[in-house]
């Protein structure tokens, strides 16, 4: 019995490290029990960051380890607008929220930590150029520069005009995000009139 322990620990350690945070329902269609879970957690190897997901104690993670945390929990949903701006370096805004993205129709998940700003997204605007990343061993989807930067644009009353020029600056600045990228998606999601002045201005400048 002892060491049919020791290996489910071990197992389940080893998981961990491979794949960063894990659900309940992984773990045990992994193979480990969840006897196992509380013996780790009661020896404080493993932790609970959010209900029903689990990670190692001891891991190094990284600054954007919150955005693997929230697509374990909401694997369909698409980190956008300040978040993702954040993540590809376009702003020095620090969202107090992971600002994600979910269908019109998807149903919206009672989550307490991390905590999460919900976005709903038609599903011509929350599917193209969204980007996989992988962030301490999870597969994180995070929308692309160019499409993020209009998308500011598109909520510009919920994360601020002045976020939004910021973004599209350093995006053109950066040449992280072509501006050729953007007017197609702004076309896409008609708000080129909207948008069209503050990027010929940016362009123009060379900044």
């Amino acid at each position: 019995m002892q060491i049919a322990t020791t290996s489910q620990k071990d197992r389940a350690i080893t998981l961990l490290k491979a794949r960063g945070p894990m659900r309940s329902f992984e773990l045990r269609d992994a193979g480990i029990h969840p006897e196992t879970i509380v013996r780790l957690l009661g020896d404080e190897t493993l932790i609970r960051v959010a209900r029903g997901l689990y990670q190692l104690a001891d891991v190094d993670v990284s600054a954007a380890h919150e955005l693997a945390e929230v697509a374990k929990l909401v694997p369909k949903g698409v980190v956008c607008l300040v978040s993702a701006l954040q993540f590809h370096e376009l702003t020095l805004q620090i969202p107090s929220r992971v600002w994600l993205a979910i269908g019109q129709k998807a149903r919206k998940p009672r989550i307490k930590y991390p905590p999460i700003r919900f976005v709903r997204f038609g599903s011509r605007a929350l599917s193209p150029d969204a980007q996989t990343h992988n962030i301490d061993g999870v597969p994180v989807a995070i929308s692309d520069p160019a499409k993020t930067v209009v998308d500011c644009f598109r909520f510009r009353r919920h994360v601020g005009l002045d976020v939004a020029l910021e973004g599209l600056h350093n995006a053109v600045k950066s040449d992280k995000a072509k501006p050729a990228d953007m007017v197609k998606y702004a076309r896409d999601t008609r708000i080129w009139s909207v948008f069209r002045p503050y990027l010929e201005a940016v362009v123009a400048d060379g900044t």
